[in-house]
């Protein structure tokens, strides 16, 4: 099959694997999101709902966490890495939604990078999540080496890659695919001895049973 049929290939072998892929941070409204995606960089999503309960319980809006002091925020925080600066992040993040957005959640790309501790990775999560709005990928580590893997890119920076995967495949299929590469790599393409006897995709990765 040809390159254009082999990515075909791929987002239907991904949808029936993954057919409603979300996001393994608990959430229950746009803010809380927010913040679960500024805890969960460099760390894990397992880690993090671990301790957002008790953070939500505390600091259960917008306004409340703007109006919190930073040495408290930390206290409910502190068992992630780099919780100093996910802290003050958490707390500028707050105060931006309430000065600037009258305490609600964005839904552009745009407005949602303007928060502080949110790149555009976290901004594509919050979209697909919250919104149902596809505007890229979500480019993690996961997402990065199972695109390198497939051969879709042989790019290392995010924004490359997030580019390479646009052109790849179609936009209405970006969503899907965006959460479902990132569960395919977190449970299937492993970093380290990838499940490839059982990978839905060993038939059109030019990576199968080599790595």
């Amino acid at each position: 099959m040809n390159e254009k049929e082999r990515v075909v290939e791929i987002t239907k072998l991904l949808r029936e694997k993954f057919p409603n892929p979300k996001t393994e941070l608990n959430f229950s409204n746009p803010y809380q999101l927010v913040c679960a995606v500024i805890l969960a960089a460099m760390c894990t999503d397992k880690l993090v709902n671990k301790i957002t309960p008790e953070f939500f319980k505390r600091f259960p809006d917008p306004k409340t966490l703007a109006n919190a002091d930073i040495e408290e925020i930390k206290k409910y925080i502190s068992s992630v890495n780099f919780y100093n600066n996910k802290a003050k992040s958490l707390s500028g993040m707050a105060k931006t939604l309430v000065v600037e957005y009258g305490g609600v959640v964005p839904s552009t790309m745009e407005k949602l990078m303007r928060l502080p501790g949110v790149a555009r990775k976290s901004a594509n999560v919050i979209l697909n999540e919250v919104f149902d709005i596809a505007q890229g990928f979500v480019v993690d580590t996961h997402v990065t080496r199972v695109s390198q893997r497939l051969g879709l890119t042989m790019q290392k920076d995010p924004v490359k890659i997030e580019q390479d995967l646009m052109k790849a495949f179609d936009k209405k299929d970006w969503r899907l695919l965006s959460g479902a590469i990132v569960l395919h790599g977190r449970y299937t393409c492993t970093a380290r001895k990838p499940n490839c006897a059982e990978c839905v995709l060993n038939k059109v990765c030019p990576s199968a049973f080599k790595v």
